[in-house]
């Protein structure tokens, strides 16, 4: 095998997009362990999120937040099949994208974006809401999309504004039916044979170290993440549960896999 990262292991913890992103390590000479952390359980046909989109249809809504791009056309897609009037209802509110992706599902539904965050992150979200760039909160009715995650400060942070928030949660993680992949890794790394984790969401790296934890690691592993393992994260809010043990992952400079990929290279291949 020849590239920058010819004689270099690397882990891939992603599940959704991993041949993608393996492919992209691959060709660059790297040898590619898939160890799925998580697997995305869709919830179009479960009761929680029928639920919580006729929640979101009882009264006007002020203002809704889309976080991410397959789950915003996952609420979309579920909401069509029970015949709710989803979109016409958000046509009425004022729109939020969490990123440039959630903003493309946005305007593919016909539906007009107001403002994206530059970090893509939901801090930023909840920074720019309490600025009272969008009025005060106190009173108004926010629909947040979430994405896997409960995004309690995001959605804590609105209700401590007084605001009324809808929670839709349209999927969520779980460990994978086969986590055998997952736990040899974790046992792995403390001793070497790998020279990089990729992480591409922070479900992800919160399996990692639990998994880690269950299997009596967890402390020799996020040694190992330290150094002289590189654990690499797609953007801030994956980097989040890393940096709340003690890891500080590096991340490229956009949340895109092609930059992922380039910076496991820049820091791997020198």
């Amino acid at each position: 095998m020849t590239g920058p990262l010819a004689g270099r292991t690397v882990a891939v913890t992603a599940s959704r997009r991993a041949d993608e992103l393996a492919d992209l390590l691959r060709r660059r000479g790297a040898e590619v362990v898939h160890a799925p952390a998580i697997r995305v359980v869709p919830l179009e046909d479960d009761a929680h999120v029928v639920a919580a989109t006729r929640e979101v249809l009882r009264a006007p809504v002020d203002l809704a937040v889309a976080t991410t791009a397959v789950g915003f056309r996952g609420w979309l897609a579920a909401a069509e099949a029970w015949d709710l009037p989803l979109v016409e209802h958000l046509s009425r509110a004022t729109v939020l994208a969490r990123g440039p992706k959630a903003r493309g599902a946005i305007r593919g539904a016909g539906l007009v974006d107001a403002w994206s965050p530059a970090s893509e992150s939901s801090p930023e979200v909840l920074e720019h809401l309490l600025s009272g760039a969008r009025g005060p909160l106190a009173g108004q009715r926010i629909a947040v999309q979430l994405h896997g995650d409960p995004l309690t400060e995001l959605v804590s942070g609105l209700r401590a504004a007084g605001a009324e928030v809808v929670e839709v949660p349209v999927y969520r993680w779980e460990r994978p039916a086969d986590d055998g992949p997952l736990r040899r890794l974790v046992r792995q790394l403390p001793g070497g044979g790998v020279d990089a984790v990729t992480f591409t969401s922070a479900p992800a790296a919160v399996s990692v170290l639990e998994v880690a934890g269950e299997e009596g690691v967890r402390d020799a592993v996020v040694g190992a993440l330290r150094g002289p393992v590189l654990a690499v994260a797609v953007g801030p809010v994956t980097a989040a549960p890393l940096q709340a043990a003690g890891v500080e992952p590096v991340q490229p400079p956009r949340a895109r896999l092609a930059a992922l990929a380039r910076e496991v290279v820049d820091r791997l291949g020198r």
